[in-house]
C-alpha cells in the first residue's frame, strides 16, 4: 500500500475518526480564561482547609466538565429509600431528576421500598433505567433511617455494586429543580446543612455524649453535613455507608441513639475521613423553613411540603 493508501486508511479507521472529533471538539471549545490572581467568587469560602472544592455556582464550567467525564463513559447511580408513606414522594423525585439530575449520562435509580407494587411507572431518557430494591420496614422513622446505611453497605457488596462508578445517596422528600451534575462527582462528597453552613462549630448539633461512637467533642468539627444528600465512587460509600453501620450497631449494643442518627455518625464519618468536595447549601435547600438567601444563586434540589408527623408515623 502507498503512503497517501495507508494514510485514507488511517484516516477513515473507526477509533481514529472518534478521536479526532473529540478532540475538535475540546480544542475547540472556548471559554474565559481562569486568572490566577481573581478567585471565581469572593463572597463564600470555595475551598477547605485540606483542599476540597466547595462547589457553588459561578465556582465551576459545566461546559469543561461534561468534556472530561464524557471521556470516562462514566455510570452513575442515585438510591432513594421510599420506605411506608414516604412512597408519595417517588413519583415528583423521578420525574425531576429526569430533567435535572445527569443530564445526558447513564443513571440508574435504585429504589428501596417496602411497597415494590406502589412504585410509579415513569418515562425514563435513553441510558436511564429503574431498578426496584425490596426491604423491610420498621415501626419506627428513626429505625428506617438507620437502616439506610446498612441497606446500601449490603447493596454494595453485591456483583450490582460493577454497574456503576458512582453513587449518591438521596432523601425522597425532595424534587430536582435545577442543574445537577458532574460538578458533585468525586471519591466522597457531603452537602452544607442549610442551618448550619453560617453557624460555628459549637452550635453544630453533633451527638455530644462520649458514650456514642458519633461523639464530637465542641471544640471540634469542620462542618454540618446533612444526611439527605451525599455520595462518590461506589468504593467510598461503601466505607462511608459500612463505618456508619458498623458504628450504629456498637451503639445499639451499649443502648444508645446518636442525636440525629444516621445524620449524626455520617458527621463523624466525614470529620476524621475528609470528603474530597463538598457541596454548598444550593444542593439542598428547604424553602418551607427558610428563605432564599442571595448569597446562593441557584437552589437546586429542594423539599417537598409535607407533614412531617403524618407521613413518618404510618
Amino acid at each position: 500500500m502507498d503512503p497517501r493508501g495507508k494514510l485514507k486508511h488511517y484516516l477513515l479507521h473507526p477509533g481514529t475518526l472518534l478521536l479526532m472529533t473529540l478532540a475538535l471538539v475540546f480544542f475547540r471549545m472556548v471559554y474565559p480564561q481562569p486568572m490566577a490572581l481573581t478567585p471565581a467568587r469572593r463572597d463564600v469560602l470555595v475551598l477547605t482547609p485540606w483542599l476540597a472544592p466547595i462547589i457553588w455556582e459561578g465556582t465551576f464550567n459545566i461546559d469543561i466538565l461534561n468534556e472530561q467525564f464524557r471521556l470516562q463513559n462514566i455510570t452513575v447511580g442515585l438510591s432513594v429509600f421510599a420506605v411506608k408513606k414516604y412512597i408519595t414522594f417517588l413519583r415528583l423525585f423521578l420525574e425531576s431528576a429526569e430533567q435535572h439530575f445527569m443530564v445526558g449520562y447513564r443513571v440508574t435509580y435504585y429504589v428501596f421500598t417496602d411497597r415494590p407494587a406502589d412504585v410509579p411507572q415513569v418515562g425514563l431518557g435513553l441510558g436511564r433505567r429503574l431498578a426496584v430494591l425490596p426491604v423491610r420496614s420498621y415501626p419506627r422513622w428513626q429505625d428506617v433511617s438507620m437502616r439506610r446505611m446498612q441497606m446500601i453497605s449490603q447493596f454494595l457488596e453485591q456483583p450490582s455494586r460493577q454497574e456503576m462508578d458512582y453513587l449518591v445517596c438521596a432523601d425522597v422528600d425532595m424534587k430536582f429543580q435545577d442543574h445537577v451534575g458532574v460538578e458533585i462527582l468525586t471519591p466522597l462528597f457531603g452537602t452544607l446543612h442549610p442551618g448550619f453552613y453560617t453557624s460555628k462549630r459549637n452550635a453544630f448539633t453533633y451527638e455530644r455524649r462520649p458514650q456514642s461512637q458519633a461523639y464530637i467533642p465542641h471544640d471540634q468539627g469542620d462542618f454540618y453535613y446533612l444526611g439527605g444528600f451525599f455520595g462518590g465512587s461506589v468504593e467510598e460509600v461503601h466505607r462511608l455507608t459500612k463505618a456508619c453501620h458498623e458504628a450504629m450497631a456498637v451503639d445499639r449494643a451499649n443502648n444508645i441513639e446518636a442525636v440525629w442518627h444516621d445524620e449524626s455518625h455520617l458527621n463523624k464519618y466525614l470529620l476524621l475521613r475528609k470528603p474530597t468536595k463538598v457541596l454548598s447549601p444550593e444542593y439542598l435547600w428547604d424553602l418551607h423553613m427558610l428563605p432564599w438567601p442571595s448569597i446562593l444563586k441557584k437552589l437546586r434540589f429542594v423539599a417537598v411540603h409535607k407533614n412531617h408527623q403524618e407521613i413518618r408515623n404510618r
